[in-house]
């Protein structure tokens, strides 16, 4: 597999797309590993993230800090076709290429952290709603460094949290996870 973002975005859509249908409408109201997100925003802020990592890609600009569209029952058609559009956009010529809108970022690394969200918020909504979810090898190590090295900043912004220990056994995936400031073992509190 090649290593280009688009191709990357392609496997991590394959992984996620049957956890965010796998969501019922009664598992909505769910606690999810981001404390400050029940299932419905953990998926319209997810939403949000997609379109506007589409925009970056395109070199526009962002507003990740509007309040996300509230999904209603076309959610899973709507996903489907955004995802795509996102790896649409960064698979267009010169996407990879400069900086990125106001984030004033590396357009890889934007990338990067557009597969890091599709790919560990797939993990918080499959953990929320009891769904089996392993992302692939290539899309975890691609992530590997990358999210190592923009911890700090993540964390001065409130994105990630303070790192999670997990032990030597932990897999790639279980210390991904844990850079972001996520429990791998994280699992809904009982009755909730």
């Amino acid at each position: 597999m090649d290593d280009k973002i688009c191709t990357l975005l392609e496997t991590a859509a394959a992984d996620a797309l049957p956890v965010l249908r796998g969501v019922r409408d009664d598992q909505l109201g769910e606690p999810t590993p981001c404390a400050e997100y029940d299932v419905h925003g953990l998926l319209d802020h997810l939403f949000q993230v997609i379109v506007n990592f589409q925009a970056l890609a395109a070199k526009g600009e962002s507003d990740f800090g509007a309040a996300p569209e509230r999904l209603a029952e076309d959610r899973d058609d709507r996903f489907a076709a955004e995802i795509a559009g996102l790896i649409k956009a960064w698979g267009a010529p010169g996407a990879e290429e400069g900086l990125t809108g106001a984030m004033n970022m590396p357009a890889r690394t934007v990338g990067a952290m557009a597969l890091g969200d599709l790919t560990v918020h797939s993990w918080d909504v499959a953990r929320a709603t009891g769904q089996r979810y392993e992302p692939d090898a290539a899309v975890v190590r691609a992530l590997g460094a990358g999210f190592a090295a923009l911890a700090p900043t993540a964390r001065a912004m409130g994105v990630f949290g303070e790192p999670v220990p997990v032990g030597e056994d932990a897999t790639p995936f279980d210390s991904l996870l844990a850079v972001t400031g996520r429990d791998p073992r994280w699992r809904p509190a009982a009755g909730a």
